[in-house]
């Protein structure tokens, strides 16, 4: 076969054995790459062998290849194990390759002779012994024998069948082939998998309209690193709580699929499964992978929309600063644990603020304090993304961290960085931060309303904070409040003068001969409806004074009281995008409603009018 052609028949091959057992089975199979396009995570394409074309669907760990460059529209790609998949209410196969590899890049046109769609149906009847091409194709022989499709059988006639004196974990995978998580989807009635719990969740209490209940859910990873979550409900839930252990192996069978919620996925995935009281769930005993990590990496600069939301992402970037181990006391039950804040940037000339919490913070961010002048890459998996101090992440319970991982993003990112990145002046992404900006802080314009709808409920946030955007004019900046106070220049905590002379700091436990200001001010703004004071921390003060701390007390005490209140002045009337939260406080024995700006952004007219253009649209449709 030419090094730059198809195999001859490879559909047909391919239909003739949908379910090959390992990829051994899998014979040379060479298709070109037709109509390649993305759906949610993954890419499509028809696999064209010259005259026949399948519908086929890469695993989502190929999309770095295709955003490389390295597979492309029109190449050739080697299939080394696949399955085949029914596409609901039609006729036709849908081809799930789980390995392949890049034969050619783009050639320079379509390979085909009298190029038809296969048609799937008329080959593969599911009880037929054998089936007959009668006309040949290409090189292939007049005749391929195609094998037989057994009956597909449910799970608990397999286990039936297979019961004699297997050990109960061996059943499922003795008589069913293990599925890869990549070829599941809603339609299919059996399946079995094999998968590691590399997650376990609390078995946790609702309650909701429709009554009181228990919800437990794991993520399951299998070994070619494809996750999917698993939920179950109420009796399925208390049954398998116990069975589910973290790091071990089962065998899974009898489960059901939806199209995952956006909002709460936890790994990347367009499905989710549910487990009810008829899932089959076996521990695999004597069976043991370890899960390849598959990361989907966001650019810094691209977190924008990722802020407020459940969704966890993977950031790949260059350690450009690390704290000391600070010490936070937990509200809920005061205990305190270790956090360290490490800023890491990548090649979108952006940074971010990453919190290390637990054992992160303690282990591997000592290693990383030891080595930072070194500019380590680091890849960290699953970040919660929220909108402190702009934007910031932090790791949550089941977030992992590698320290210069043996991955392409890394090569890529050390040459930017040695290349172009070293000599950059690098911004933070929460700087400025707006609905305009490219991912657009996508909380800047969820869940808008008036300063009535805030002001007018005193019971808002009294058991727990809400949030709300607002797009509002300052009108009152009071020269006379406590603007400011004395800052740690590492960790920004509130400083106390030591001893003879300096700075003592409760979070570093130093003595530091410097300090720094930091605002914490309130401001009143206004909007059609009325008035609220809001409180403003630095950051956002910063950008709506138009200095720091530092430089406007210098203007009190160098230029006087009439210029200081100048500059107060100049940032009234001016109207921002404002991201709040709203919580009940208690003082001198009265609860009071506390406003608190969590970001801020200037007003970009354009992105302006266009919410408001949907907005109208909104009530005219209704």
């Amino acid at each position: 076969m030419d090094a730059k052609s198809v195999t001859p028949g490879a559909v047909a091959l391919i239909l003739a054995n949908p379910t090959p057992e390992s990829p051994d089975d899998v014979p040379e199979i060479v298709v070109q790459v037709l109509d390649l396009k993305p759906i949610g995570s993954r890419f499509t394409f028809m696999a064209s062998d010259g005259e026949a074309k399948v519908k086929a669907i890469l695993s989502t760990h190929f999309a770095s290849e295709v955003h490389s460059g390295k597979l492309q529209n029109l190449g050739l790609v080697r299939i080394l194990n696949y399955t085949c998949n029914d596409i609901p209410q039609k006729t036709d196969k849908m081809v799930i390759i789980t390995k392949c590899e890049v034969v050619s890049q783009a050639l320079d046109a379509e390979i085909k002779s009298e190029v038809r769609i296969e048609e799937p149906a008329a080959l593969m009847k599911p009880k037929e012994e054998a089936a007959v091409l009668s006309k040949p194709i290409g090189g292939a022989p007049a005749a391929i024998m195609l094998k037989p499709r057994h009956d597909v059988k449910s799970a608990s006639q397999i286990v039936s069948e297979q019961r004699g004196n297997a050990a109960p974990a061996a059943r499922l995978a003795m008589t069913r082939r293990v599925h890869p998580l990549i070829s599941l989807n809603p339609y299919q009635g059996n399946w079995v998998i094999k998968v590691r719990v590399t997650s376990k969740g609390n078995l946790r209490s609702y309650r909701n309209a429709r009554g009181e209940g228990h919800v437990f859910n794991v993520e399951l990873t299998d070994e070619d690193g494809t996750q999917i979550q698993a939920t179950m409900f109420n009796e399925p839930a208390k049954k398998f709580y116990p069975v589910f252990e973290l790091g071990k192996v089962y065998y899974i069978s009898k489960g059901s699929l939806r199209i995952a919620n956006k909002q709460f996925k936890t790994v990347q995935n367009d499905y989710e499964m549910t487990l009810n009281e008829n899932a089959v769930v076996e521990e695999a005993e004597g069976e043991s992978f370890i899960p390849p990590v598959q990361y989907n990496f966001v650019k810094i600069d691209m977190l924008g929309p990722y802020v407020g939301g459940r969704e966890l992402v993977d950031i790949i970037g260059v350690v450009q600063s690390v704290s000391p181990t600070l010490s936070i006391r937990r509200k809920i039950d005061n205990e305190s644990i270790p956090k360290r804040d490490i800023v890491v940037a990548d090649d979108s000339n952006k940074t971010v603020t990453i919190s290390l919490w637990n054992d992160l913070a303690t282990t591997v961010g000592e290693e990383l304090l030891d080595m930072v002048d070194s500019a380590p890459i680091i890849a960290v998996k699953s970040l919660k993304v929220s909108d402190f101090q702009g934007v910031s992440v932090s790791t949550v319970g089941k977030s992992t961290l590698v320290i210069n991982p043996e991955l392409p993003e890394t090569e890529k990112l050390r040459a930017w960085y040695e290349s172009e990145g070293k000599g950059t002046a690098l911004a933070s992404v929460g700087a400025g931060m707006g609905a305009s900006n490219a991912g657009g802080l996508r909380s800047m314009y969820s869940d808008r309303v008036f300063l009535s709808h805030i002001t007018s409920d005193p019971n808002l946030g009294q058991d727990k904070p809400v949030f709300f955007s607002l797009y509002a004019n300052i009108s009152n900046i009071k020269p006379d409040q406590t603007m400011w106070y004395r800052a740690c220049t590492t960790c920004n905590k509130k400083v106390t003068e030591a001893l003879g002379s300096g700075f003592w700091c409760e979070g570093c436990q130093k003595n530091y001969e410097q300090c720094s200001l930091r605002y914490i001010m309130v401001i009143k703004v206004s909007d059609p409806t009325g008035e609220a004071w809001l409180s403003l921390f630095n950051d956002q003060a910063e950008r709506i004074v138009g200095c720091s701390a530092d430089e406007l007390d210098r203007i009190r005490k160098e230029e006087g009281d009439d210029m200081f209140q100048l500059k107060l002045k100049e940032a009234t009337w001016i109207p921002h995008l404002f991201r709040v939260s709203v919580v009940q406080n208690e003082y001198m024995g009265e609860k009071r409603q506390r406003i608190t700006v969590r970001s801020e952004s200037p007003v970009d007219y354009a992105a302006e009018a266009r919410y408001q253009l949907e907005e109208i649209a909104k009530l005219t449709s209704s």
